[in-house]
């Protein structure tokens, strides 16, 4: 991998609760969570890489599509890319879905190399469903039942699968894939790939000694 890439670790992984050591995670940068858009440049960057048709400032997403493929092109070398399938998460909505998104694919089709990176929309999403503002995520055992695999693009798959997406929030979108591609390809060395990973922010980070004997 990319020395630039950050991994997730022990020191991370509590924020991503359905990770566990098993699991083969990278990231370019942190998202703050409960910051909004003006918490920092990566979650700018993730709010205009998400922007739907109709939404205020929606002349952002494309280039926040390309920044994506550029950043990625930097850390990913050839011979990685030469031996890698990159698979992107589906979004919430179902391809014949007018709001459907592709802004996954977009990304990883993006990526600069000498030979074009194999990228490949292996898993599907079956039926449409509300993108998560909240309260209870899905578990990876639920989030299968709306899950399919594209059968002829199984065929000769590379010796690693990067699982692509823009937020590593608990992890459960890459388990369900991961499972699957398992099932179907033992042999392969299935890693995630993420733009950001969710940070949750420490409450007692900027208390002081005083403050805490308030508490």
């Amino acid at each position: 991998m990319a020395r630039l890439l950050q991994q997730i670790d022990e020191t991370n992984r509590r924020d991503h609760w359905y990770l566990d050591e098993s699991d083969d995670c990278h990231y370019l940068y942190e998202y703050t969570a409960g910051k909004g858009w003006r918490g920092g440049d990566t979650n700018q960057l993730i709010h205009n890489l998400q922007k739907k048709h109709g939404d205020g400032g929606y002349h952002y997403k494309a280039p926040a599509i390309a920044r994506c493929a550029r950043d990625l092109s930097a850390v990913l070398s050839a011979e990685w890319l030469d031996q890698a399938t990159i698979v992107p998460i589906p979004p919430s909505k179902a391809k014949t879905d007018p709001a459907y998104d592709d802004r996954m694919v977009q990304v990883c089709r993006g990526i600069r190399a000498a030979t074009p990176p194999d990228v490949r929309e292996l898993v599907e999403q079956i039926a449409s469903t509300d993108t998560f503002k909240g309260g209870q995520r899905k578990s990876p055992a639920e989030l299968r039942q709306n899950y399919r695999i594209v059968e002829n693009r199984l065929q000769n798959l590379r010796g690693i699968v990067g699982i692509f997406d823009d937020v590593l929030t608990t992890g459960s979108h890459f388990k369900a894939i991961k499972e699957m591609i398992l099932e179907r390809a033992p042999q392969a060395r299935v890693i995630g790939l993420f733009v950001a990973r969710r940070a949750i922010p420490n409450p007692f980070e900027e208390l002081s000694e005083d403050d805490l004997l308030k508490l």
